[in-house]
């Protein structure tokens, strides 16, 4: 009987063990107690899903058709699920700022939508049919939903003497480990058939939608809660016979956030630009001796490993000023674009994939930080959610421009230098001036 339970255990190890390993490491520092262990876990299966429709769209649309009409169904992609994207993306923050009671309710449908577009997108690849693309539009409006809604319920779910930033980091790190495990697994599922990725994402998708309701109730309280608005939503409270009223909003509590959004805004608008110049430009020009599909893929790795990177630096960076890392930073990433347009190379495209990921994570988690320290409490989860909107439409303008650039190098970063030149002068002065100011002494990066 023994030896009986001695093989069920060596059987159930290879589940058991790693989920264990998992479950403490999610839960670890008072994570597990506050809830965040369990949105921890939560983003890990919405990024293993998001990579397994990836990898199904991407060997759709890209890869399976030569470099010139795969260049026009990506353009044909943009223009169907893009340019809807840019038109409601703004409507996303506001619809949500209505629904504080629901979020996990809100969460749930994000997973649950995703999951039944995925088997649309299975029949759509069968046969061919234009549906992919309105799917695919309603698959990409889902997930930024869910990422607002996250941004929001994880100021509730602060363990005791966690920094906002920090516990952010945990999030982003969870779903970047995750999208790295399942991505393999999604290539492997699109050696067997284009549809199998969409089968896996449609289960995974499924599970979500049940963790969802795992969370704790307290993510659906908007006790204390006001909406933020930026200068443009505050007019609209204004009448021809009314009195302006005034309500906390973005441009209202410092200059140090809307500089740190411009700036962020300018390195998202950069890795939306690299995502489909790069896709094309390596499949034209492969790095040398590479294969178009091992150059993107090792640009693609470069990218994935200094955005880890930059997510970790952040969990450990104790700073006054996150501006001062900001400002540097993004001063990086000009460097890196200057110097791989001058000298064009294989080297040089990796280092900058990799010198962006970094960049970008870090200048968030910094956003976060100042997001913290200088917007109220009680308007600080609209804030995020209206943040985050803004920087995924810029994401989505650096893919259009991405996309209709001519493949040169030279050509295409110097462009990439110039876009990230204007962000950075465009704050500097003004992020420079906040760190000066000392800001309060909640800020912090971690």
């Amino acid at each position: 009987m023994g030896s009986v339970r001695s093989v069920g255990r060596a059987l159930h190890f290879p589940v058991t063990g790693p989920a264990r390993g998992i479950r403490k490491a999610t839960h670890a520092h008072g994570a597990g107690e506050s809830g965040l262990g369990k949105l921890i876990e939560l983003h890990g299966v919405n990024g293993a899903g998001d990579v397994m429709i990836t990898i199904a769209l991407a060997s759709t649309v890209f890869f399976s058709v030569p470099t010139d009409e795969a260049r026009g169904r990506v353009a044909l992609y943009l223009a169907i699920t893009m340019a809807p994207f840019t038109v409601l993306a703004p409507v996303i923050g506001p619809l949500l700022d209505r629904l504080p009671h629901g979020r996990r309710a809100a969460m749930a449908g994000a997973m649950l939508a995703r999951a039944l577009l995925a088997l649309i997108i299975a029949g759509a690849v069968s046969t061919g049919s234009l549906e992919l693309y309105p799917a695919a539009l309603g698959v990409l409006v889902a997930s930024k939903a869910y990422g607002v809604v996250r941004s929001a319920v994880v100021p509730r779910l602060l363990p005791p003497r966690f920094s906002l930033v920090k516990a952010n980091s945990r999030v982003t790190l969870g779903g970047l480990a995750a999208t790295a495990i399942a991505a393999p697994i999604g290539a492997g599922l699109q050696a067997i058939g284009p549809r199998w990725p969409l089968y896996g994402a449609f289960v995974i998708f499924i599970a979500g939608m049940f963790l969802s309701f795992s969370l704790p109730s307290k993510v659906d309280s908007a006790k204390g809660e006001d909406v933020a608005l930026l200068a443009a939503d505050e007019e609209h409270l204004h009448g021809p016979h009314l009195k302006p009223v005034k309500r906390p909003g973005l441009r209202t509590v410092g200059i140090a956030v809307t500089h740190a959004l411009g700036a962020n805004a300018s390195l998202r608008w950069l890795s939306g630009f690299l995502t489909f110049f790069l896709a094309f430009l390596l499949r034209e020009h492969p790095l040398t001796g590479e294969s178009a599909a091992v150059s993107l893929g090792l640009v693609v790795v470069s990218a994935g490993v200094g955005n880890a990177l930059g997510t970790t630096v952040g969990a450990w960076l104790r700073a006054r000023a996150p501006e001062i890392i900001i400002v540097t930073v993004v001063a990086f990433v000009l460097g890196a674009a200057i110097t791989a347009a001058i000298f064009f190379g294989a080297f040089l495209v990796a280092c900058l994939a990799a010198i962006a990921g970094f960049s970008q994570a870090l200048a968030k988690l910094s956003l976060d930080a100042l997001i913290q320290r200088d917007v109220p409490e009680r308007v600080r989860t609209s804030a995020f959610a209206r943040s985050e909107t803004m920087l995924q439409m810029a994401w989505v303008f650096g893919g259009a421009v991405g996309i209709v650039m001519p493949l040169n190098g030279y050509l295409g970063f110097s462009v990439a230098a110039a876009v990230i030149a204007t962000g950075w002068l465009a704050t500097l002065k003004g992020l420079l001036s906040s760190a000066r100011q000392g800001g309060s002494p909640k800020a912090r990066v971690a």
